[in-house]
């Protein structure tokens, strides 16, 4: 992949992969922020699960695929967005109320829009998915 921005591309390989329907994906370099964004698509159940393979360089994930995704991406510039704020960036980022997923980079880590709005707070909104 081109282009200086890890996470971006691993969104749109893992949304490419899903849209020809393949059952799992690689992607390489691996970092914390990409980990924990994986982390909030397997806790919000779409995908089936996630493991670092270290390869030497810059390590990679493999991902097994569900089918589940209709479409991820990073969101950028990335927004401040406080507890309150969610609503607004639900609307300008997923097709409707309650269905997909924000993902906030918080002070206590990156979580999805629907847990920081449970623990009252604000973050950078960095990702979608639906």
């Amino acid at each position: 992949m081109t282009g200086n921005d890890p996470l971006s591309n691993a969104l749109s390989g893992l949304d490419n992969a899903e849209s020809v329907g393949k059952l799992s994906h690689e992607v390489t370099p691996a970092s914390n922020e990409i980990g924990s964004v994986l982390e909030v698509f397997y806790d919000r159940g779409y995908i089936d699960g996630f493991e670092y393979v270290d390869d030497g360089k810059a390590g990679q994930f493999e991902i097994e695929l569900r089918g589940a995704i209709n479409a991820c991406g990073p969101v950028k510039p990335r927004y401040s967005a406080g507890a309150d704020d969610f609503e607004k960036w639900e609307k300008r980022f997923l097709p409707a109320r309650d269905f997909g997923a924000l993902v906030v980079t918080t002070s206590s880590g990156i979580m999805s829009h629907y847990e920081a709005r449970e623990q009252g707070i604000g973050g950078q909104v960095i990702a979608y998915v639906y």
